[in-house]
Formats: C-alpha cells, sequence, structure tokens
C-alpha cells in the first residue's frame, strides 16, 4: 500500500508539535493530527524547566518563548485577608556558561502550542485538525490509522502523541501501571481577578489546617491568572463559572464579582503512570501517552517534549539518513527510565517529600547506559563530561558550543587534541581544553548529548557508521 506520509503524529499537544518540528526541519514529510478542532485553550503546563528551554533554542523557538513568557513570581501567603509571609516555589540557581538558562520559565500551555505550530508551519508542516483517530493496523511496511470519520491514514511510523486517555495506546493494548498519587480531586482554571497583584503567587491556605488550598498565580504575558483549588476526597467539583467564583470567594478575601470572568476550567486527580511499553512495531508512544505525572515540579510537558526531541533525530536518521531502522530501539531503552524517574521526582514534590531543586531542572538527565553511548577513555575525571551526559554550552575559540549545535546535524568537538577528517554533515569545532570536558573528542548527538568519548580518532568514523553512510 502507498503512504500517504513517512510518520503520522496523533495529537497536536507540546509533544506532537514539537516532534512535528523536528521532523519538518529534517526534510520528513510528516502529518500532526488533532481530534479537536483546535489547540487546546488552557494553560495547564505552564513551567518550562532549564532543559526544555535548551531544546527550544535548538528548534528555533525559544526567542518567541522567552517574549511571551516571564519568571515565577514569589509565592505570597494570606491569612485572614492579610498578608502573612512569602514562600519562593523553586531553590535558587544562577546562570552559567555551561548552563545559560537557570530557572524554569513560565509560559500557558495554549501559548507555547501556538509559538511551535507557528514555527512547525514555518518550516512547511501543518497540523489537521478535526481528525479523530480511532483504530490502527500494522504490517510489514506501515500503518494504517482509521479515523472517525470512516477514512484511514497510511504512514511508515506512528507516534502516539494524544494525552493520558491515548486511543492510540489502547488500540495497542498497551496497558499503563501506576497509582493515585493524592485522592483529593482538583480544579484548575484560566480566569480574570480584580484585586490581586501580579506580582505575586497568591497562596490561601485554609484556616482548618486541611490540604485543601487555593493558589491564584499570575500567567506571565497575560492577563490572566491560573487558579488550582484542591478539595476533599469524593467531593464534586463545579466547573461552572458560578461554582469556580463560590470557591474562590470562600476560601479568600476576594469577593465573586472579583472573578470577572472565567476562560477555561477544568478537574483531575493527581495520579503517577508510566506505559509498559513506549513501542509496538511502527508505533511509538510519547508524552502523556506514555507517562501521566502531578503537576508538581512541573516535569510532565518537560519530560513529554524531550521524549519528541529524543525520538525525532532517530526517525530523521532512519527515513533520509540511512540509519538502520533498529536505531529506533534505543528510543524506549533511553526514555521510559527517565520518564520512570521523573515520575518519582514529581509524586516526591507533590506530597511534600522532594524540593523544587536541581533535579526538576532536567540538567542532569544523560543516556550513560544507553546501547548509543560510547565512552572510550580508560580514565575520566569525577564531574567532567562522559559520553551519555548532556553537553553543555560554552565558548570555543570564539564559537558558542550550543550556536554550533543548533540544527540537526551531529557535532564534533576536538578539544586540546586534532580532530580527525569527518563527513560533511558533522559540523567541527576545534579549540583548547574547555571546563568540564577537559581535553578529548566528543561526538554530540543531534539532541545535544555526547554519543562518543575518546582520545584516538579511530574510532570517530566507526561510531558514526552506526548512524547511516559516512561518505
Amino acid at each position: 500500500m502507498e503512504t500517504d506520509t513517512d510518520v503520522l503524529v496523533v495529537g497536536a499537544g507540546p509533544t506532537g508539535l514539537a516532534l512535528g518540528v523536528d521532523l519538518a526541519r529534517r526534510g520528513v514529510d510528516a502529518l500532526v493530527l488533532e481530534r479537536a478542532a483546535g489547540l487546546f485553550p488552557g494553560s495547564r503546563g505552564k513551567g518550562l524547566q532549564p532543559r526544555t528551554l535548551e531544546v527550544f533554542d535548538d528548534l528555533g523557538v525559544l526567542d518567541a518563548v522567552r517574549a511571551a513568557g516571564g519568571t515565577y513570581p514569589v509565592g505570597m501567603i494570606w491569612q485572614d485577608g492579610r498578608r502573612v509571609g512569602e514562600h519562593r516555589m523553586f531553590d535558587p540557581a544562577e546562570a552559567s556558561e555551561d548552563s545559560p538558562y537557570d530557572e524554569p520559565w513560565m509560559v500557558p500551555q495554549w501559548r507555547t502550542q501556538e509559538i511551535l505550530r507557528d514555527r512547525l508551519a514555518e518550516l512547511g508542516g501543518e497540523v489537521a485538525f478535526g481528525h479523530e483517530v480511532t483504530g490502527i493496523e500494522q504490517d510489514a511496511r506501515g500503518v494504517t490509522a482509521h479515523l472517525a470519520s470512516g477514512s484511514a491514514l497510511r504512514a511508515r511510523w506512528l507516534v502516539a502523541a494524544d494525552g493520558g486517555r491515548s486511543a492510540v495506546r489502547r488500540a495497542l493494548g498497551i496497558g499503563m501501571t501506576g497509582e493515585t498519587v493524592d485522592p483529593s480531586p482538583m480544579l484548575v482554571a484560566d480566569v480574570r481577578i480584580s484585586g490581586l497583584d501580579r506580582d505575586h503567587w497568591h497562596v490561601f491556605p485554609p484556616a482548618d489546617g486541611s490540604p485543601h488550598f487555593l493558589a491564584v498565580c499570575p500567567l506571565a504575558g497575560t492577563e490572566d491568572f491560573q487558579v488550582v483549588a484542591q478539595f476533599p476526597e469524593g467531593a464534586a467539583v463545579d466547573l461552572g463559572p458560578d461554582g469556580i467564583r463560590k470557591v474562590i470567594a470562600e476560601r479568600s478575601h476576594l469577593a465573586p464579582e472579583d472573578v470577572t470572568e472565567v476562560r477555561w476550567a477544568s478537574d483531575f486527580r493527581p495520579r503517577a503512570a508510566l506505559a509498559d511499553r513506549f513501542r509496538a512495531g511502527r508505533v511509538f508512544l510519547a508524552g502523556d501517552a506514555a507517562h501521566v505525572h502531578s503537576p508538581a515540579g512541573g516535569q510532565g510537558l518537560n519530560t513529554s517534549v524531550q521524549d519528541a526531541y529524543n525520538l525525532g533525530w532517530k526517525l530523521g536518521a532512519v527515513l533520509t539518513a540511512g540509519a538502520p531502522a533498529g536505531l529506533l530501539d534505543s528510543y524506549e531503552e533511553e526514555r521510559r527510565p527517565v520518564a520512570a524517574r521523573m515520575l518519582e521526582l514529581s509524586t516526591g514534590v507533590h506530597r511534600g517529600e522532594v524540593r523544587r531543586g536541581g533535579a526538576t531542572r532536567q540538567l542532569g538527565l544523560g543516556y550513560r547506559d544507553s546501547s548509543l553511548t560510547a565512552e572510550t577513555r580508560a580514565a575520566v575525571a569525577q564531574g567532567a563530561v562522559r559520553a551519555g551526559d548532556r553537553a553543555p554550552d560554552g565558548t570555543v575559540d570564539g564559537v558558542r558550543l550550543f550556536d554550533a549545535f543548533r540544527g540537526p546535524h551531529w557535532t564534533l568537538l576536538a578539544l586540546g587534541v586534532d580532530a580527525p577528517d569527518v563527513p560533511v554533515p558533522v559540523r567541527v569545532v576545534r579549540g583548547a581544553a574547555l571546563g568540564a570536558y577537559g581535553t578529548g573528542l566528543f561526538l554530540v548527538r543531534p539532541d545535544g548529548y555526547v554519543g562518543w568519548a575518546g582520545t584516538a580518532p579511530e574510532g570517530v568514523g566507526g561510531y558514526l557508521g552506526r548512524f547511516g553512510p559516512t561518505r
């Protein structure tokens, strides 16, 4: 059967759109399908961690993301209509040359998605709205996605990025293993409010000491506030405008009429779940379709975007660069352990067992144990960059490394040693020993992780040969 596209991406959330952007810049024929008539309208995943900002730098959307958002405000704690103290949501951090983005950046999810969609269109890609996938069939050459309209689309590969209730995951029969993080239902809503300043994240603890709080956060780059409220176990959550006004008035010094508009609202029960597999044949799970997080700590959207970033270059290598299809096996190998760690982290943050600190920034994640990783040096100093680690930023002979990495190519760093000949698509940066890298040769993958590290130039060509023709 002929294919309609090389890659069919189901779901136009942050995961699907980021993958669409990555594939489009690699020249891969891909189509993003979305069941709804338009993009998701709410603020839900509003926190972008420093590692995700690095990913967005590479995808060409960082400037737009920075312009659309702002830093997290300091928390202001209220009691009986009085300000009684301040609270910082995240442990402080300082930017450095190797980690230029030092703190989370707040952008409402709907705005992040608009930016990614615009970037996708700029690259010639598209989102097809109003197309619901109801069934999946696979064979040795491709995947057929059956749509609610009765039509079907054919692709060589399919990526399910259709959320925690993924229809594709259910059609494949892939289970999820997880737990209820908190049995108490939660409300999240985007509202317009008069009578609160926009310089603070306003927190209203309950007077009786119960955990059923109210928090009102100004959404950077907008006129809206995000409201989060917790309810007793078993309680019904009224998502209507009057119900939301009532909750805010009951738990704060604000009057119902101070809530001038309710723009979006949803309810959920915090849970953590991990798909038993991230791949079934020619179909991959990414984002919430593969792992569902508590929103505490801001890990869900960020882990999801990085799923897309990991899978995008591998699909591109197989489809356009002649890499063996076996490369795609490394997606689950690398991303499922990371998702499991981030689930544990977000659950710990939700339960007050873990601070929002260095681990939540996701800069320390890597793939040292991956089958793609080759550390060939006999000894590496403690704290130094190893194969499998995120490749830090820095400046080598006047060249900023993140500028050198930006794009769909591999990069070879030759620091204090001679560089061997490499294929034209590989960019070479030569210079003296640098910071945590020290001296040596470092092949940096298209997703910004060191794939191979060594001192002997003979190993470079052999390693690159694993990913397609070298000439």
